[in-house]
Order: structure tokens, then C-alpha cells, then sequence
């Protein structure tokens, strides 16, 4: 019984380590990029992991920001944002590598950083586009890949009596996230 308990765990851990290894970086551009129509995916920066570390896999010049899926994390998602949600999306990012993985905490350093300016947030609508699989071998280069995606735009401090949007979730409709916050944005299902 106690061989089977190890082996067990060791087969667990060698999928684990298999699983956060880093995948090439065309393949890593190939998944980060899925979010984007196709006339937009050949100028957009993208952002992959190298060595376990997140890195500039590629330079753009849309004004697009993909990351690339992080092999550390259970199946896919891939990520693309207007270059003017950067500092928000990067303070997040340092954030969860410090540690601080709750939401509540996340969004209350980055509101005091944006009430002293530290953040700014984008003026005008900013797109962000994410696909997701719960699948963890997603093939990023196979054809037609399976994913869901969403699409949103950050509209800081939309609400609903500024913009005619609902604030209330809708399955067949626009609405509005997070209404009356810097991050507040319009959910596209």
C-alpha cells in the first residue's frame, strides 16, 4: 500500500513539474495571441515565461499586450490588453508574485495607489480580450482550439447612470463590472 501512495505522489509531482515547464516561445506567442482578431496578432506584444520568469517574448507596435499562459497554472488562458491598462495589469501581477493573492487585497493597494496617482488608469475605453480551456495540454497550434472567450472594456469609473449600461449581469447582453471603480469595465458575453 505504501508503494503505491509513493508512486502515486511521485507520478503527481513529475506532472507537476512537466506541466510547469516552459514551453517554446513560438508556441507561447501562438497561444498569447489568440484573443486578437487575426489582422491584429502579428503586432502585439507579447509576454511569456522564460526560466520560470515572465519576460518580453516578442516587441510589438498595436499598442496590444498578450501574456502568454502560465505553465504554473491549471489549464490555459491567455490574455490580451490595450498597453494603457499596463500599470494596472503589471501592480496586479507583482502583487499575486508577492504573495497577496485575494482579490479584496489586490484591488485595495491598487485603489490607494491609484488615488495617489502611483497607477493611472486609461482616460478612454481600453480593450481587454481573454481565451481560456480547462484543458492543460491545449494545443495553442491545432486547429480551431476549443476555448472560451471573453471580451471586456475598461471604462474607469462608468456607472450605470453615466453610461446606460446595466450594472446587473446579463447573459444575453452588455453590463457593467465593478460600476463607480477605476476598473470598472463592460462585460461582453
Amino acid at each position: 500500500m505504501k508503494a503505491v501512495a509513493l508512486i502515486a505522489v511521485s507520478l503527481a509531482a513529475l506532472a507537476g513539474a512537466a506541466r510547469a515547464q516552459d514551453r517554446p516561445a513560438a508556441q507561447q506567442i501562438a497561444g498569447a495571441v489568440l484573443p486578437l482578431p487575426d489582422s491584429a496578432r502579428g503586432g502585439a506584444t507579447v509576454l511569456g515565461y522564460q526560466n520560470g520568469r515572465l519576460t518580453q517574448l516578442r516587441a510589438g507596435h498595436n499598442g496590444m499586450i498578450c501574456l502568454a499562459d502560465d505553465p504554473n497554472q491549471e489549464g490555459f488562458q491567455a490574455s490580451c490588453y490595450y498597453r494603457t491598462l499596463e500599470p494596472f495589469m503589471a501592480r496586479g501581477r507583482s502583487l499575486r508574485a508577492a504573495g497577496i493573492t485575494q482579490r479584496h487585497a489586490i484591488d485595495s493597494v491598487r485603489l490607494a495607489e491609484i488615488k495617489r496617482g502611483k497607477i493611472v488608469m486609461p482616460k478612454v475605453p481600453a480593450l481587454l480580450s481573454s481565451v481560456f480551456s480547462q484543458d492543460s495540454t491545449f494545443d495553442p497550434l491545432a486547429p480551431a482550439p476549443k476555448v472560451t472567450t471573453l471580451h471586456v472594456i475598461y471604462m474607469s469609473y462608468a456607472t450605470e447612470a453615466s453610461t446606460g449600461i446595466p450594472a446587473t449581469p446579463m447573459k444575453a447582453g452588455p453590463w457593467l463590472m465593478y460600476a463607480g471603480t477605476p476598473w470598472s469595465h463592460v462585460m461582453l458575453p
